[in-house]
């Protein structure tokens, strides 16, 4: 018994969402929520990452201490202020001179080294750690999301870019990385800056209060600059991406320019892309370049205005010169959290558009529909095949099938022919179970294949297409396409059989050659002998060979036409070919027009009808006549 189909047909999606620019312009707690979710089995390397960094944030603010409080008031002036916080560092260095012997100073000098030392270790301490889980959590969301779009069916694909999908495996998901890892060093911004408040509060309370005046200016600055730089960096990306798009599309298409002496008009229209692109670099390079100077310029003018208002204190010695020195070193604890936060507010923004796009193809729910209790198909199939009344259709107002009704005989060869766009691959994509479709349409011995789950039904058909995929890889890895029980001698047996053994025993290592992208390193007709291989060694009791010799030379069809009569031999056999050789040798010749049946019988039947077949023959088959 099916699932029941699902209300929302393949032609009710949006697919136009996967082309859709976001923005992420709203701050989404709940897909930070569920972006958590990949974090939760490494919480406790985010813990300890936590607590470095809390240490790591607590030692950076104890170094200026050691200078000023320390070094500078209590041992070379001799002066103290019991307001200001130490955090006992005055008592410890006070107690490691009496104890060691040596100068206060020496000692003081040696405590900055160790905190120093203790700062740098669990700094990279908390790096690593919260490094370590970022990645790992990413990982497993990137291997979760592969594995969710490798069981989306062939009708997803069919309407959405495959660019756009592996965007979200890539980019997307690197962009949730800088997120990450920003959110997680950002907490040890914060604590020197609350640390280094409350010693400036503890200093001159007037003073602290002048400075946190500047704070809302740096905010609203960096809001302005962020918000700007935000709309710069999206066009740069935008123009950055049609040029490498009209690189890719120019290159590829080289022959095709240089017969038609396009290369001036090509680079006129390169060079217009190109100027548009460094004009958004620059606007965002002077942006950049403002927004930082800007920040420096008011981070000297807060020290201006500190020494300009401290001297006199300093003077009349309400203010120790140590003090002095502590509060221009706080500055920058005081003004570096807000350029940060506007850093990851900006990484934020970005980050939730890639997040999005990562659960939008997450829950992209289409898929098609198994069985709930599938119907186990016994050890051998007898192969009879039985298309019953099948209509079918990719998009509602265009049939493709229009109740075709046919039954292929145990270990029958059948062969299809009709026009271009008549249905015949739609037929094999079909029983291969690419697409659904409604229940007593299609039977195999006898059952429903929509009552048979679809690994067990592919194990059982074998597909050859004109354009099969090359895998990365070894000779034999792309005959076993990791399937266990094809062994070495059993991958050899099938590529003899279809007369592959003799040019692979010819590559330098044999069955262990590796072979390049999309298998370039072999011409059309040995890929084609090997995928003949790869079909074989799985044994099927089913064998769809579809226009699968369309592409092969006079001599290696030789080869397969040799291979042909003992790899259907015993097999139901479905032939959609454009050769001549190939159909006269099936048993019977199915005529598709239009989505319908327009004739079946055999070859010389068929003739003697001079109907669409007599006149396909003559059209197209009289040269191998």
């Amino acid at each position: 018994m099916t699932d029941s189909k699902p209300k929302t047909t393949k032609t009710d999606r949006d697919y136009a969402m996967f082309e859709a620019d976001l923005s992420g312009n709203v701050l989404n707690m709940h897909l930070l929520g569920r972006l958590l979710q990949w974090l939760k089995p490494y919480k406790f390397s985010l813990f300890l990452s936590s607590i470095l960094v809390l240490i790591t944030s607590t030692l950076h603010v104890l170094l200026p201490i050691i200078i000023s409080l320390v070094a500078i008031d209590h041992i070379i002036r001799g002066e103290s202020s019991s307001e200001t916080p130490d955090f006992g560092l005055i008592e410890l260095n006070t107690w490691l001179t009496d104890t060691t012997g040596l100068p206060p100073l020496l000692v003081a000098c040696v405590m900055y080294g160790v905190i120093q030392i203790a700062w740098a270790i669990t700094g990279h301490a908390h790096r690593m750690t919260l490094i370590a889980a970022v990645i790992n959590g990413l990982r497993d969301l990137r291997r979760d999301l592969f594995a969710h779009l490798e069981t989306r069916p062939s009708s997803f694909y069919d309407r959405v870019a495959v660019g756009r999908v592996m965007t979200r495996v890539t980019n997307d998901i690197e962009a949730l990385y800088e997120l990450l890892r920003g959110l997680g060093s950002l907490i040890g911004e914060f604590v020197p800056f609350f640390v280094a408040l409350v010693v400036m509060l503890a200093i001159d309370v007037q003073l602290t209060l002048m400075l946190l005046l500047a704070l809302p200016v740096l905010g609203l600055v960096t809001f302005y600059f962020r918000r700007l730089t935000r709309t710069l960096f999206r066009q740069v990306r935008q123009t950055l991406s049609a040029l490498n798009q009209n690189m890719q599309e120019n290159l590829s298409g080289l022959q095709v320019v240089q017969l038609s002496d396009r290369q001036d008009y090509n680079l006129d229209r390169y060079t217009r892309i190109n100027q548009s692109n460094r004009n958004f670099e620059l606007r965002s390079a002077r942006v950049e370049t403002f927004y930082g100077a800007f920040n420096d310029s008011l981070a000297h003018a807060a020290i201006g205005v500190i020494i300009w208002y401290s001297a006199s204190q300093v003077a009349d010695l309400s203010m120790t010169l140590g003090e002095l020195v502590l509060f221009t070193q706080f500055i920058g604890m005081l003004f570096h959290p807000v350029v940060v936060l506007g850093e990851q507010t900006n990484i934020l923004f970005r980050a939730m558009a890639s997040g999005e796009r990562i659960f939008q193809a997450i829950d992209w729910d289409e898929k098609i529909h198994e069985p709930e209790d599938p119907i186990p198909l016994p050890t051998r199939l007898r192969g009879e095949v039985e298309f019953k009344d099948v209509h079918f259709a990719y998009e509602k107002a265009i049939p493709i099938l229009k109740g075709v009704s046919f039954t292929i005989k145990p270990g029958e060869k059948l062969a299809i022919v009709g026009p271009t766009g008549s249905g015949k691959s739609t037929l094999i994509r079909l029983l291969s179970r690419f697409y659904d479709f409604d229940d007593n349409q299609i039977f195999l011995d006898g059952i429903d294949l929509n009552h048979i789950h679809s690994h067990d039904l592919r194990r059982r058909v074998g597909v050859v297409l004109q354009d099969f995929h090359i895998f990365s890889g070894s000779i034999y890895d792309n005959i076993a396409l990791g399937n266990e029980t094809i062994t070495r001698e059993r991958a050899i047996a099938a590529a003899q059989t279809v007369n592959a053994h003799h040019f692979i025993s010819r590559l330098p290592e044999g069955y262990d050659t590796l072979l390049t992208e999309r298998g370039q390193n072999l011409s059309q007709g040995q890929r084609q002998l090997l995928a003949f291989a790869r079909v074989l060694a799985a044994d099927p009791e089913i064998l769809v060979l579809d226009e699968a010799t369309a592409s092969i030379d006079t001599e290696t069809e030789l080869l397969i036409q040799d291979a042909l009569h003992r790899l259907t031999e015993g097999r139901t056999s479905i032939l959609i070919a454009h050769r001549l050789q190939t159909i006269q040798e099936a048993d019977r010749v199915l005529v598709l027009d239009q989505g319908e049946i327009a004739e079946l019988g055999n070859h010389e039947e068929l003739l003697a009808l001079q109907g669409l077949y007599y006149t396909l023959h003559n059209l197209q088959f009289q040269d191998a006549s």
